[in-house]
């Protein structure tokens, strides 16, 4: 919930909302710039959110930090992850991703460009 957080909007009232809106706008960023985009949430969302512009992944298993571990297993185990740009406010993931050889954005950043206010 790191990019959905970095704006207090509400969004903790519906959760899935927020995931389903944050998808949304991704896909229309993705479309625009070109980019691709993998968005990772800590548990599946339920009901699910599927995209055929994005990938939409999750955590093997629902667990504090389990969405961090995941990203950094997916940096890791990419053959290019300098390519790699992480989406997050939090210094512990940064650090860990920037460890794995990627680089990291300033999740409230990526929030004002794919849905500026």
């Amino acid at each position: 919930m790191n990019v959905i957080g970095s704006r207090p909007d509400g969004w903790w009232r519906n959760r899935h909302r927020a995931m389903t809106t944050l998808v949304d706008c991704l896909e229309r960023w993705a479309l625009r710039d070109g980019v691709e985009v993998t968005v990772v949430f800590e548990r599946p969302p339920s009901p699910p959110i599927e995209s055929s512009v994005i990938t939409v992944a999750h955590a093997p298993t629902a667990a504090p930090n389990s969405a961090d571990d995941e990203i950094v297993r997916m940096v890791s185990c990419d053959p290019h992850p300098e390519e790699i740009r992480v989406a997050t406010s939090d210094r512990v993931l940064s650090d860990r991703v920037r460890s794995a050889h990627a680089s990291v954005y300033p999740a409230e950043r990526l929030r004002g460009m794919i849905d500026p206010r």
